[in-house]
């Protein structure tokens, strides 16, 4: 790993909020993960700051302007707050719609307790 991958990696602190059930409802499980090393409450921590590291803009939003399926893949919340990079993160996930659930499923090791797929 190079220096600058390290340093990137250390700057990663998130708080994770999953709501299993939907917002409002009782069941709302909380995660913090920090990489380099790995700790924090979020199970297989080294596992999720290696797929993290792997992405791309994995806390982008759904770009304005597209076309998403009309498929509904549950009540299912997670907000993702803290740094990734060094950046701030604010992140909303949801499985309203197939653009929805494709971001879900694209960070789904780290929203734990919710099936990846897109029925309940």
């Amino acid at each position: 790993m190079s220096l600058i991958a390290a340093i990137l990696l250390a700057s990663t602190s998130l708080h994770i909020t999953v709501w299993p059930d939907g917002m409002g409802r009782s069941g709302k499980k909380e995660y913090t993960l920090r990489c380099a090393p790995a700790a924090g409450t979020l199970p297989r921590r080294g596992a999720a700051c290696t797929q993290l590291m792997r992405l791309n803009r994995p806390f982008a939003p759904t770009p304005k302007n597209v076309a998403c399926t009309e498929i509904y893949g549950g009540p299912q919340k997670a907000l993702v707050t803290g740094r990734f990079r060094g950046k701030l993160v604010r992140a909303s996930f949801s499985r309203t719609d197939g653009c929805e659930l494709a971001r879900w499923n694209r960070v789904r090791f780290l929203l734990p307790g919710v099936a990846a797929s897109n029925s309940r």
